[in-house]
């Protein structure tokens, strides 16, 4: 006999496991993980471990993996199998593994193991167990209640009411089935499994320690109503509405797959009636969701319309509290909900979480869906025929979002919900009206958006700014508005900030007079500035469960201290300065920030060095690099920021490089040869220098974009290196910047730059260096400039430092008249001290020196 399961009084215990389980380590993946877990030295030590199972977290951590262990090799190495778990097969993460049913593993209490060679159950009782009067139970079924109709001969008009459903067998090796392009694969079954019914109602009924999913609703259900039911601590999913893909038009399974748009069907809707439709969950308390598996939600939808979720508490999740997992076919409605304490183990979703990868999304879609759209704006809807919309509802996420559109939502309603901790995040999609929600403590996060999607959010509290994601330019085409927000802040600069997007012309700042935030009432106060921007009141105790015997168990979030919370790390915005950006072979790159990981589809371990402008006829351009293009990997070292980035290619000297790059999520890898390299040499003394010896005077004029103090600039170009300050910027001056004029255009070969250990760190230089062909004054935006070079020497123990950006293989960086250094603090000193520079050069080539084309300032 195979058992899944063990319960002792009721309880469910655990299988034998490494490492052991940790009930204070909540929000840790399996609530103990180890990068160990199968080992060779781990397994060692195991006799026989076949049947075993390995759990691990996805890569990224969007879910999990599973695996049955079938033995060990002659190495011994683990062998096992599975993982088929994930729709986004990326591999395990390195550290989030654990392994359990592993006989030399039983060492703590409520651990068990059995040997079905033997017949042999073995287990470790808590102190509090009599195993003289415990009741023992396990489990073998993995589904307890059936219900198998047609949409030709549906079983229909049952009610099922007042029962306990428990124990179910575990499921998480046959979850396989993927849903369409959502990150799930999932299993179509649960404690109670619903196919081809009308009228069936759940009530009144508990779900306790189910294995796998509770209720699952697969394909043809009509008019289901599960409604004053108690799920807990269930291993997969809660409640489950899954249609049949062959209902789909042009339905695709991988992530990686894509439409052909130009020959799609374009009929609106499904191609027949097998899904879930006109559903309901109401009055439901649901939590602990996802004790096994690491894609669950507390409803999840996928593949069906018009879904009705009302009156439910959902927390403690491992993943969202409501999942839909893409825009087929919409009409759904979630209505006075209280979902919080979720995505307590995995990364990158929200409270409530969907993605709408239908027909007309691709993972190129802001260049192929993006024509395809402005050639015919239906074609979003298509799958998302029908608007969802959620409302009157409260959401807190801790680890990701509170609400949560992902890859391509599209045809949302949003308003009159409470968001209490990081707010609304909207990616790519199309038709999103959020308005009149409340966000104390958080703010609006929009990534990666179409032009003309005709979002508008509107009428909404904010407590800062925006946080967008490879946004940087306006978004304002066809009805899509960002306007008459009310910022709960007195910062100026929140408002300035909205400008670059062209947005909030007609917001407001100031304070929005909650009526008794302490106690969860975010409702504001007659004579608010907040109601000038069209922001109405709606009820905020109505949220949650109703049923009072479910109210009076029902847990309620916390509610977050306005007084405290903005000083919290995860409160923390980037600040509002201008980006201090890194040029390389004529790309611009950035480190990506927090909402930076989410645009691109990176974790926060991985990282990556982002390509914000690539200029033409550069190197970087040259090699096939883009826009939006994101490096991992310099000859295969994983560069995780700019730091590291520079570190790899300015060692490398002029020899190509082999770039791993993240496009559109899809890895790939590019050859680059470059066209610059960096040259660095110290000196203790100012004619030590035996490579980038000082050059001759120049009668080259220096300017500068603010004030600087001690020498004169003049001195940068008296071909004397001294002992003292130079021309510095101030101490907490990051966007410092020095130009040469040149008189003319010329071919520039190299861009110098020395300094003097002036106190402890300030010889050091890092710095940007951009340039222009134009005949007139470009003056300071860098973006009607050339990016160049980025250098940082790091720090150096002698007394000078020069640095030498130089083109390689005779030619010239390009014809210039403008040199530009842009200049970063060095040390964190005195709030940012400033290199002191002794001198800047440039070398200039002969007019018969080969070089690259003029520089075009246009981005591929």
């Amino acid at each position: 006999m195979n058992i899944d399961q063990l319960f002792i009084n009721g309880v469910s215990q655990r299988m034998a496991r490494y490492p052991n389980y940790d009930p204070a380590k909540k929000a840790e993946p399996y609530q103990g993980y180890s990068a160990d877990a199968f080992s060779k030295e781990r397994a060692a030590h195991w006799k026989n471990p076949a049947g075993g199972y390995i759990h691990a977290m996805h890569r990224a951590s969007w879910g999990g993996y599973h695996y049955r262990i079938t033995g060990k090799d002659e190495s011994g190495e683990v062998t096992y199998e599975g993982g088929w778990q994930n729709n986004r097969q990326m591999g395990m993460h390195k550290d989030y593994r654990m392994v359990e049913n592993i006989f030399e593993e039983l060492d703590a209490a409520g651990e068990w193991f059995h040997d079905a060679s033997s017949s042999t159950l073995y287990y470790q009782p808590a102190a509090d167990v009599n195993l003289d009067t415990a009741k023992v139970e396990v489990v073998r079924l993995r589904h307890l209640i059936e219900i198998n109709g047609s949409e030709a001969n549906p079983v229909h008009h049952m009610t099922f009411q007042g029962f306990t459903v428990r124990h179910a067998a575990r499921t998480f090796m046959d979850s396989k089935e993927p849903l369409l392009r959502s990150d799930w694969t999932i299993y179509r079954g649960g404690a109670i499994l619903l196919t081809g019914t009308e009228q069936i109602q759940i009530l009144d009924t508990e779900f306790d320690q189910v294995g796998g999913n509770a209720v699952f609703a697969s394909n043809y259900n009509r008019d289901v109503l599960v409604q004053g039911c108690h799920i807990h601590d269930t291993g997969a999913s809660g409640v489950c509405f899954v249609g049949d893909p062959d209902a789909v038009r042009d339905p695709l399974f991988e992530y990686g797959q894509t439409n052909d748009l130009s020959k799609i069907d374009r009929t609106v809707g499904p191609k027949t009636n097998n899904y879930p439709a006109d559903c309901v969950v109401d009055d439901c308390l649901i939590h602990g969701i996802g004790r096994v598996e690491r894609q669950p939600a507390g409803v999840q939808i996928s593949m069906a319309q018009d879904i009705t979720v009302r009156d439910c508490s959902i927390y403690d999740t491992a993943r969202a509290g409501i999942n839909v997992s893409e825009g087929t076919w919409g009409g759904h409605l979630i209505q006075r909900c209280d979902v919080f304490d979720t995505v307590l183990e995995t990364h990158d979703h929200g409270s409530f979480n969907s993605w709408g990868r239908d027909r007309y999304w691709r993972r190129d879609s802001l260049t192929t869906s993006q024509k395809a759209v402005d050639e015919d704006p239906q074609l979003p809807f298509l799958d998302a025929m029908k608007t969802t919309v959620i409302r009157d509802s409260r959401w807190r996420c801790d680890h990701g979002w509170d609400i949560d559109l992902d890859d391509g939502s599209s045809n949302y309603d949003i308003y009159n919900n409470l968001l209490l901790n990081k707010g609304l995040k909207l990616r790519e999609g199309f038709r999103r009206h959020a308005y009149n929600n409340v966000m104390p403590v958080g703010w609006f996060h929009p990534h990666v958006w179409f032009q003309g999607s005709n979002d508008r959010v509107y009428s909404n509290i904010f407590s800062n700014r925006h946080s967008p994601a490879r946004m940087s330019r306006p978004y304002t085409r066809g009805e899509t508005m960002v306007d008459r927000n009310f910022f709960a802040t007195t910062n100026p600069e929140v408002l300035d900030f909205s400008k670059r997007l062209g947005w909030d012309a007609n917001s407001l700042l100031g304070d929005p007079m909650y009526v008794d935030p302490e106690n969860g009432d975010f409702r504001v106060k007659e004579g608010s500035p907040a109601l000038k921007v069209g922001f109405e009141n709606f009820p905020m105790d109505q949220f949650g469960v109703k049923k009072p015997s479910l109210k009076a168990i029902a847990r309620t979030p916390e509610i977050p201290d306005l007084k405290t919370s903005e000083n919290k790390p995860t409160r923390k915005q980037p600040p509002l300065v201008e980006k201090v950006s890194t040029a390389w072979q004529g790309a611009l790159l950035q480190d990506l920030q927090e909402e930076d990981f989410s645009a691109y589809g990176a974790s926060k371990e991985e990282g990556g060095v982002a390509l914000e402008k690539v200029t033409a006829d550069f190197a970087a351009a040259k090699a096939g690099l883009l826009k939006g293009d994101l490096i991992q990997a310099v000859n295969g070292k994983s560069v995780a920021n700019i730091k590291q980035f520079l570190r790899a290619v300015q060692g490398s000297g002029d020899e190509p490089l082999k770039l791993t790059i993240l496009r559109n999520q899809k890895p790939m890898e590019l050859s680059i040869q470059p066209s610059t390299t960096v040259v660095i040499e110290s000196a203790q003394s100012s004619v030590g220098f035996k490579k980038l010896v000082p050059p001759a005077a120049s009668t080259h004029k220096i300017t500068t974009n603010r004030q600087t103090s001690n020498e004169p600039l003049a001195t940068l170009t008296d071909g004397k290196l001294a002992a003292n300050y130079g021309p510095v910027f101030a101490n907490g001056i990051n966007d410092g910047k020095y130009k040469m004029d040149l008189g003319a255009v010329k071919p520039v070969t190299a861009i110098s730059s020395w300094s003097f250990r002036q106190s402890k760190n300030r010889s050091a230089q890092k710095l940007t260096i951009f340039a222009s062909d134009s005949e007139q004054d470009p003056g300071w935006n860098l973006d009607k400039m050339t990016p160049i070079g980025t250098i940082d020497t790091g720090v150096v123990d002698e007394n000078y430092t020069a640095a030498s950006l130089r083109a390689v293989n005779n030619k010239t960086l390009g014809h210039f008249r403008w040199i530009l250094w842009s200049v970063s603090p060095v040390s964190d000193q005195g709030g940012g001290e400033n290199t002191t520079f002794q001198e800047l050069a440039v070398e200039l080539a002969n007019p018969t020196v080969g070089s690259f084309p003029k520089p075009a300032n246009n981005e591929d």
